[in-house]
């Protein structure tokens, strides 16, 4: 019984109750896993993924059945199990990290109480011995003070600290199969990266076996010793990861590594140039709101910040979450007000009182992080991206239709998409329209906020060099703000640094990127992969060949 695979997923097929064979939403897949192993599934969204890991454990929503096939964990079939059966081996014998900690953790219950429920449910441990484990395992994942953070709530913590949690809460009994479902999708580049070591080392101290699933194909590809690769259900290719890496068989494999961003073209601006937007000394505050039970603070967002934009340059913001990123670019765009400083365009200072600042507006646009939420959802794709010009004077009204259908047919999308709503949009095509509202006035600034950070690897790359394509095309000077390095590395001209709300390193994107002058920035860059293209497939490695250095978490 030695050799039997501690996971087998044998001819799966999964489809929506009410609909008949043949519309699966997984479709005759098949793997193994053994004792400790490492598996990576990739593929893009909608691909079945999340429904293949969910179904492992029976956690599939009541709308999706078992077409075909079956699972079986160390050789029990899990479609025979009972709602019993299926509860003790939740937690015990397999866990699972969700993509998002703060939908996963219950908001109303301290971390203490939500650690001491797997331990409460499925061992015979005293209340005292369950306290001395969950501070054990909050120190192995990093909460340099557990006592404090079992007595906290879910909201107290970061982000990244959140994970932490998360796969505390799964490693608590030891399981045998850990599945990590896009485990790091909303952290920035170094914490990504301890996130994703910790899991490692954990689930090898205790020998658990680890499937991880994720559209990230690098990172992926970093930590696994297999991959499978999805798209519409199926899996498509698999094999060794060195082995998909240098010889990719399936045309989607080689598509989504031939997407992975790389180093775009080197452009030369006269240092002499005039710059069209000028950041000097800014500075923004945030006090929080009076509470008869906790003392009002403020927080410095950012602090004495100052950059100089050129025309048609493209000036990358990167930094961890909480850096300043955001803040920035919506204070230089006039969404935040800001508490000192000065902003500057073509010169003249940008103030709401100013008859300046109407045209400053006009020629400042924004695309926003979540396309979805930044869409009113009751107005159609030919008012939103039309909404743009009630102000520009150049056009009369009658003129306007076809600026709105021209600026379409430049995204990639016809006019059929006039009548649609944002609902009946994929993601990447309602990117697409949030960039066309942007410079359908034809702007000579854009502020992109994560503009591409929400999207799968092709779709990606897609919206991408359609950017590309537009800044070359109308010369707009951009302001692009993102913690994915690999994007950075494709669109930008300067890059700027920021940590904790100041910036500690600013300069051509190349010298940034080759020799960093910060340890702060050697370290965000030593935290994604690098790709380098071959004949046939990529090589992947660690920039410098560094591990990315700890930054402080915010704790309670």
């Amino acid at each position: 019984m030695s050799d039997q695979p501690l996971l087998g997923v044998h001819n799966l097929s999964l489809r929506l109750r009410n609909t008949r064979a043949g519309g699966r939403i997984v479709d005759a897949v098949s793997f193994e896993m053994s004792r400790g192993e490492i598996v990576g599934i990739v593929g893009e969204s909608g691909s079945g993924k999340t429904m293949l890991a969910r179904s492992i454990i029976g956690l599939q929503p009541d709308a999706i059945v078992v077409d075909d096939g079956d699972i079986t964990l160390k050789g029990r079939s899990v479609g025979a199990m009972n709602p019993r059966e299926l509860r003790q081996i939740r937690g015990a014998e397999v866990s699972m990290v969700f993509q998002e900690p703060m939908t996963s953790l219950n908001p109303s219950m301290k971390i203490g109480r939500q650690l001491d429920e797997p331990l409460r449910v499925h061992t015979d441990l005293q209340p005292a011995e369950r306290v001395q484990r969950c501070l054990e395992i909050m120190r192995q994942v990093g909460i340099s003070d557990p006592e404090t953070g079992l007595d906290a709530y879910p909201h107290q913590f970061s982000g990244g600290m959140r994970q932490r949690i998360m796969l505390a809460s799964a490693m608590l009994l030891q399981p045998s199969l850990l599945i990590a479902d896009e485990p790091t999708t909303a952290l920035d580049a170094i914490i990504q990266r301890q996130v994703l070591e910790l899991m490692i080392d954990l689930t090898q101290s205790q020998g658990t076996a680890l499937l991880m699933i994720s559209h990230d194909l690098p990172m992926v590809a970093r930590y696994c010793q297999r991959i499978l690769v999805m798209r519409q259900g199926q899996v498509v290719e698999s094999g060794l990861t060195a082995d998909i890496l240098a010889r990719p068989q399936h045309d989607y494999t080689r598509a989504l590594l031939q997407s992975m961003p790389g180093r775009g073209p080197k452009r030369e601006f006269s240092p002499e140039a005039e710059p069209l937007v000028t950041v000097k000394n800014l500075e923004v505050e945030y006090t929080s709101k009076s509470n008869p039970f906790r003392p009002r603070t403020t927080k410095k967002a950012l602090k004495g910040v100052s950059v100089a934009i050129r025309p048609g340059e493209v000036l990358a913001v990167v930094g961890a979450s909480g850096s300043g990123k955001t803040t920035l670019g919506r204070t230089i765009a006039g969404l935040t007000e800001k508490t000192a400083g000065e902003v500057l365009f073509r010169g003249k200072s940008i103030e709401k009182s100013q008859s300046t600042y109407a045209d400053y507006r006009l020629n400042c646009q924004m695309v926003f992080q979540d396309p979805f939420g930044s869409l009113n959802p009751r107005m159609k794709v030919g008012q939103l991206v039309a909404e743009a010009l009630r102000h520009d004077k150049s056009l009369s009204t009658k003129d306007r239709p076809a600026r709105v259908v021209e600026i379409l047919a430049e995204v990639g999308l016809d006019e059929k998409f006039l009548d649609r709503f944002p609902h009946e949009l994929s993601g990447g095509q309602r990117q697409r329209i949030a960039i066309a509202r942007a410079i359908v006035p034809r702007p000579e600034f854009v502020v992109a906020d994560e503009a591409v950070s929400a999207l799968d690897v092709t779709v990606r790359a897609q919206v991408l060099d359609l950017l590309a394509d537009l800044q070359k095309r109308y010369n707009f000077s951009c302001l692009f703000i993102s913690h994915d390095l690999a994007v950075v590395e494709k669109l930008a001209d300067r890059v700027v640094v920021m940590k904790d709300g100041e910036i500690v390193e600013q300069g051509r994107r190349d010298d940034v990127f080759d020799n960093p002058k910060t340890d702060y920035t050697r370290a965000l860059l030593s935290a994604i992969p690098m790709l380098e293209r071959t004949e046939t497939g990529v090589n992947m490695r660690w920039r410098f060949e560094q591990p990315a250095t700890a930054r402080p978490e915010s704790q309670p």
